[in-house]
């Protein structure tokens, strides 16, 4: 009898291993492969959705009116899209009460806008490449990297320092759309730059994000890049997971002593924190969450330890450009406050109260911009 009960007790200890590996798994999956699940990637280029349908309710000459949601309040600019593909540009909030929002439309550049078309916000504002959204001259290339070709953009400039542009995970190099201009008036050497896992480059080994650890090379190759064609410097310019594997490529990287200054958007610096924040987005919430945090480290070997080094800045040596919101929902923005505290002499922090993740440029576009152009200048 003692043997069967111990063989049930086994059986029961074994299937609730199994449960916990399966939700584990399950609420890890966004956060370990980008495009998982119905609603990855908030403010790294997908729609942001936070409550019910968003719909237009009417239009006026320069000015429409949506249904008032916490996305349709959002200040700024931002972007609507509808399905079949339409898009328009919408700014500064006109008029709001209970009834609705009303905005100034900027441009419907693809598809009709018509009263009760259902639409979803995104900081997407820029689409195409650069000479398509922003009439710039630009030529294909692409860096050789150790899984084969990594396509880029590059924008021609009088500068001997050349700014290298990496994207975040759910996004892609249209996410640094919105920093060329600035850019190109500075006369800076532009790179927007693919890595693995992204369209046109080669998969990941195991089909996994490993949050700029293994990206990093792929940044490298980047420089490598960059300094074969002319570069004396490089500063390199990170969203979100991209700009976590700025920090990787900072530290670790052969061509580190040509990088004059590191600019971070959202980055992600306490890795369990987002992963719990991201499997909570998706549905997983308390012990589920946590799990999904384990599983995320255990999927990927990410070395926690080494990770928290770098969030620390323990390994920074030249000028970075913070820029973080506290209002962001997934990379906390107490690890960016830690990060300016501990390197007061690097590091400059500035903050976009109320924005999105990776969505700072929408909240405040000249602001931004401006705060680029003041930091960049001393570094040309």
């Amino acid at each position: 009898m003692r043997w069967r009960t111990a063989a049930v007790v086994a059986a029961a200890v074994v299937g609730a291993g199994a449960v916990v590996l399966v939700i584990g798994r399950r609420a890890s999956e966004r956060v370990v492969r980008p495009g998982a699940g119905p609603a990855a990637g908030p403010g790294a280029g997908a729609a942001v959705r936070e409550s019910g349908p968003i719909l237009v309710q009417s239009l006026a000459a320069g000015r429409v009116t949506f249904t008032r949601r916490p996305e349709s309040l959002r200040r700024g600019r931002w972007a609507v899209e509808w399905e079949g593909g339409g898009h328009a540009v919408v700014e500064e909030i006109l008029h709001s009460d209970e009834q609705g929002v009303t905005r100034r439309l900027v441009r419907a550049d693809r598809g009709t806008l018509t009263p009760g078309t259902e639409v979803h916000f995104t900081p997407r504002v820029l689409l195409g490449d650069p000479t398509e959204a922003l009439g710039l001259a630009f030529s294909d290339t692409s860096a050789d990297g150790e899984l084969g070709a990594l396509p880029a953009w590059h924008l021609d400039g009088k500068r001997g320092t050349w700014v290298i542009l990496v994207h975040g995970t759910e996004a892609d190099r249209q996410q640094t759309l919105p920093v060329l201009p600035v850019l190109d008036r500075l006369g800076l050497p532009v790179l927007a730059v693919t890595y693995r896992g992204d369209a046109g480059a080669p998969a990941s080994p195991d089909g996994l994000s490993h949050f700029g650890a293994t990206e990093w090379r792929d940044v490298e190759s980047a420089i490598r890049l960059a300094l074969d064609h002319g570069a004396g410097r490089v500063i390199l310019y990170g969203w979100s997971s991209g700009a976590t594997t700025v920090l990787h490529a900072a530290a670790r990287s052969a061509w580190a002593p040509t990088i004059s200054g590191l600019i971070l958007d959202s980055p992600v610096l306490d890795l369990p924190a987002s992963a719990r924040r991201d499997a909570a987005r998706a549905g997983f919430t308390g012990v589920a969450a946590e799990l999904g945090a384990l599983a995320a480290e255990g999927r990927t070997g990410v070395d926690l330890a080494d990770f928290a080094r770098l969030a620390e800045g323990a390994d920074l040596h030249v000028p970075t450009l913070v820029l973080h919101s506290p209002s962001d929902r997934t990379a906390p923005f107490g690890a960016a406050q830690r990060l300016a505290a501990a390197r007061p002499d690097v590091v400059n922090l500035q903050t976009f109260p109320g924005a999105d993740h990776a969505a700072l440029w929408n909240s405040a576009p000249d602001h931004y911009t401006e705060l680029l152009r003041r930091w960049l200048t001393p570094l040309l």
